[in-house]
């Protein structure tokens, strides 16, 4: 074998690795790259919601709060992030995701500083809300805008990605903020954060996060003749065209019940647990085993859709959702417990994939976040009356069985009305778009 034929093989076998790596990864790499890996900096801002658990115990000694007290910061903080998200939503089409992405890191920088000197309860009730105001700017609405313009190919992987960011943020940032506090105090725990939200993920937006040109793709400087991500065209809706279709409302009934199901299992799952015999510990180590199922409940769930119909990957994630609340009702002697908690972290974590994807499919791309942002009005009615829905079934029976019951009912009915999702561009005229 002479040496240009050794030459020729050893460069087909890069130029199929090559073309692998591409259809895998789609258009992430380059500038889309770097403003993945900011906006996945971004969300890990996210993880900062959850210290507040493990530095409770701290905060509750110093001012002699009962439970009660401090824990009622949480209905309020929901109504703020469900009102913030169609303001959040209006921002970011209007002035783009860098604004409100460096806008929630610097008020997260803020709320952190804050809490460290906080001395009252109205106080910590004002931060709490607030820090609802910030994460709503890092969430979900204005990242899953971003991620659309910039990538085509593997969107539902990179989605996937960069929504991991809040699972690996409460990962890394809780045992941080818990040794600072056990060393020092929860104040200067809540300070550290603060630092970290000002110097690592606020110049992470700024530096990073890029909207990108009118026509432009990540691959243009490789290929100059590549065609431009399909950002949008007139034929997608804008809210007003998007509130006069059917699966619009279908979209928000599912949300609601999503989030009616979500928090009122989550708030009493560790309570049910132990009250089926288990020890705390035990219903301690599931619940933690279900966050990081979570983080592989993006990736794969992301990987699926982008191969498969959006359609299709959300039937089989409210699918696995109505399977866990099935599973919830013969819990702890007819069903495993193994079973549930795979089926409920995965499709509760795998929903923030599935979303931004089946709007998309459904409405077009350009208006996701304004549109999105009113579907997540749906939080505040949801997530307030899921856990207040279940307290008093277990106040007037003893047990959850009803709520359960519930639970099942309503998942069930919304995977069926899921079923009459479609493009709902292909059903409007021309006079109805944008």
């Amino acid at each position: 074998m002479g040496p240009a034929t050794e030459r020729g093989s050893r460069i087909r076998p890069l130029s199929s690795l090559r073309a692998t790596f591409r259809s895998q990864f789609g258009d992430l790499r380059g500038r889309a790259l770097l403003v993945v890996l900011g906006a996945l900096m971004c969300q890990m801002g996210l993880g900062f919601a959850y210290v507040l658990s493990p530095l409770a115990g701290d905060i509750i000694d110093e001012f002699g709060w009962s439970r009660t007290m401090y824990s009622s910061a949480r209905a309020p903080q929901l109504f703020v992030i469900a009102a913030m998200s169609p303001v959040v939503g209006a921002l970011a089409v209007r002035f783009g995701a860098l604004a409100v992405l460096a806008a929630g890191a610097a008020s997260l920088a803020f709320v952190f500083l804050l809490f460290g000197v906080m001395q009252n309860l109205w106080q910590m009730y004002a931060l709490v809300m607030l820090l609802g105001v910030s994460i709503t700017a890092l969430g979900d609405i204005a990242v899953g805008q971003l991620v659309m313009r910039w990538v085509d190919r593997g969107r539902g992987l990179t989605l996937g990605l960069v929504y991991t960011g809040s699972n690996l943020g409460g990962w890394l940032i809780v045992p941080f903020a818990v040794g600072i506090a056990s060393r020092s105090s929860w104040r200067e725990a809540c300070a550290a954060l603060g630092a970290v939200a000002l110097f690592v993920i606020l110049p992470a937006a700024l530096l990073l996060i890029r909207e990108p040109a009118a026509g432009h793709h990540p691959a243009s400087s490789e290929s100059p003749h590549a065609p431009p991500i399909p950002i949008g065209s007139d034929l997608d809706l804008d809210l007003a065209a998007a509130l006069r279709t059917r699966s619009f409302w279908i979209l928000a009934g599912a949300l609601f019940s999503f989030f009616f199901f979500f928090l009122g299992v989550l708030d009493f799952l560790v309570l049910f647990l132990t009250d089926s015999g288990l020890t705390k510990q035990e219903a301690s180590r599931y619940f933690g085993h279900g966050l990081g199922i979570g983080i592989a409940a993006k990736l794969t769930l992301g990987l699926i859709a982008d191969r498969v119909p959006h359609k299709s990957v959300l039937l089989l994630d409210y699918g696995l959702l109505a399977l866990s609340s099935v599973l919830l009702i013969a819990l702890p002697d007819a069903a495993p417990i193994w079973g549930f908690v795979i089926c409920f972290f995965f499709a509760t974590a795998a929903r923030d994939v599935v979303y931004p994807l089946i709007i998309s499919s459904c409405f077009g791309p350009r208006y996701l976040a304004k549109i999105y942002g009113s579907l997540m009005l749906t939080l505040a009615p949801g997530g307030a009356l899921g856990p207040v829905f279940a307290a008093m079934m277990y106040d007037r029976f003893g047990n959850y069985r009803v709520a359960f019951y519930a639970f099942a009912l309503l998942n069930l009915i919304s995977l069926a009305a899921l079923c009459l999702v479609r493009d709902e561009r292909a059903q409007l005229g021309p006079s109805a778009h944008g």
